[in-house]
């Protein structure tokens, strides 16, 4: 089976926001709305990028919740991911809402390894489906 080429595209996208993840886990003094923005687009992608090799489909949204469970529907076990929704209030539509600043700062070296997780997952199941 051929991946699709959009599955491909969100994936490649994906390690784009990964990378810059990795970099703000090294640096100081970047906000915490910024890491989560990258991490929620990163997992928004990954979700993306598999649905549609799963040959489901997902609209226009940034909702995690809803990606998760159309990934359900198509019959895929995404319980290791489920704790991924929590970066949804970092989606693109909330980005001009001011985040409580007392909030539990996000674990990034946690959350990073986490959507690295879903990533190589996902880049698991495309590599199969290609063989």
């Amino acid at each position: 089976m051929n991946v699709p080429e959009q599955s491909l595209t969100m994936q490649i996208m994906a390690l784009k926001d990964i990378e810059v993840l990795k970099f703000i886990v090294a640096e100081k003094g970047i906000d915490d709305s910024i890491f989560g923005f990258h991490a929620q687009q990163a997992v928004e992608k990954s979700l993306k990028a598999w649905i549609d090799a799963s040959g489901g489909t997902y609209g226009f949204t940034h909702d995690l919740e809803r990606l998760l469970r159309e990934l359900e529907q198509l019959g895929c076990d995404v319980t290791p991911f489920e704790d991924l929704t929590e970066l949804s209030a970092f989606a693109v539509q909330l980005r001009y809402e001011a985040i409580d600043q007392e909030d539990v700062p996000l674990d990034r070296a946690d959350t990073l390894h986490k959507v690295e997780a879903l990533y190589e997952h996902v880049q698991a199941l495309l590599a199969k489906a290609e063989v």
